[in-house]
């Protein structure tokens, strides 16, 4: 699969029967739809607003940069905000296809909800270090 960002192909990375394609050039990193949930699940933290169907029923975000095309279908993907102390302008596939977080947005969804009181901190633990390992790897 070709990154959405940058056009250079992807590597799969498996972490707990999830896999998701990752850029090496540009560190983004592409969640097919239903994965993000998955990682939230083994997080133990609720993630209301952050499936693919809510985020695309959500208003559009404004944000100068450019729009980019779905790595499945070749749509243009709508902008879109999550998280709520500092937001994450994410990128979701109008089919649902799934969802496209730059260089760093997954670390910083994944330290917001971390933050939270819910869930338990060990499962939480290991999700963040292992995100955190492979997402900053190409910082």
């Amino acid at each position: 699969m070709n990154c959405p960002a940058c056009n250079s192909l992807m590597i799969v990375v498996e972490y707990q029967r999830i896999e998701l394609d990752y850029c090496e050039e540009c560190s983004g990193v592409w969640f097919d739809a239903g994965e993000l949930e998955l990682l939230l699940g083994g997080m133990n933290v609720e993630g209301k607003g952050l499936s693919v169907n809510s985020i695309l029923t959500s208003p559009d975000a404004q944000s100068p940069e450019r729009k980019r095309k779905c790595p499945i279908c070749g749509q243009r993907m709508k902008k879109a905000t999550v998280g709520r102390a500092s937001e994450v302008l994410i990128d979701a596939c109008p089919r649902g296809d799934g969802l496209w977080f730059d260089k760093g947005e997954v670390d910083q969804l994944t330290a917001q909800l971390a933050a939270k009181p819910s869930g338990t901190p060990d499962s939480q633990g290991r999700v963040v270090a292992f995100l955190s390992d492979v997402f900053k790897a190409g910082s």
